[in-house]
């Protein structure tokens, strides 16, 4: 198959939605770059270490990738913490019971950490998978490791389609929803996947980034 065929045999949704992440994520890349640039600055200046975190992310069809974030944790946590999280949520959040939400006290989270977490300036520099065509502006949250090790069959489901940095669950369940009716979630937004469904969600994502971060403020996420 010629590269032109190849090109032609992708569902036109597909070639919409990644055009749409190149040419806005271009966009966003060279506006907050100067931002970016300060973040780093902030964070180095905060607590010893690396601005850029780089962490190991599962993408579509499960293969994994390397996924940037500003550092919001001191840079030798232990990340044991985090999976015995993820393993309480899992064990506790399937069906119904304990909505997927981070830690609210995590020592490792850096002063500075908590406020780029509540407002997602920390996933800032995921543009750059965005642009590599390793994520999308919107998909599914990109998952961990040992997050997959504990998911059963039907969870995969949400593999379909590229990770992103919002998505429906972000700005439709975030705070409330449990692991399965984040992955429901997942699987509504893989079954109608368009640019049009993606613009409508990233517009209602600063909406949900500022109730989360309100949310937060109150002690209340």
């Amino acid at each position: 198959m010629t590269p032109a065929a190849g090109r032609d045999a992708l569902p036109a949704a597909a070639r919409g939605k990644r055009a749409l992440d190149v040419v806005v994520a271009s966009l966003l890349l060279v506006g907050t770059a100067p931002l970016l640039a300060l973040l780093a600055l902030i964070v180095r200046l905060d607590s010893p270490g690396p601005a850029l975190l780089r962490q190991q992310r599962i993408g579509r069809a499960g293969h994994p990738f390397a996924m940037w974030k500003l550092r919001t944790m001191v840079s030798d946590g232990d990340a044991s913490l985090h999976a015995m999280h993820v393993a309480r949520l899992m064990r506790r959040g399937q069906g119904s019971g304990a909505a997927w939400v981070a830690p609210t006290s995590d020592p490792r989270v850096t002063r500075v950490g908590r406020w780029l977490r509540a407002t997602c300036l920390d996933e800032l520099p995921q543009l750059l998978n965005v642009l590599r065509g390793e994520m999308s502006l919107v998909g599914p949250r990109p998952a961990l490791p040992y997050e997959i090790a504990a998911w059963e069959p039907w969870h995969h489901e949400r593999l379909r389609v590229p990770p992103g940095m919002t998505g429906l669950w972000q700005v439709a369940g975030r705070g409330r929803a449990t692991f399965d009716e984040m992955v429901r979630l997942d699987l509504d937004y893989a079954a109608r996947c368009s640019p049009a469904a993606d613009i409508a969600i990233l517009l209602r994502t600063p909406a949900a980034i500022w109730r989360s971060a309100r949310s937060r403020s109150k002690g209340t996420a």
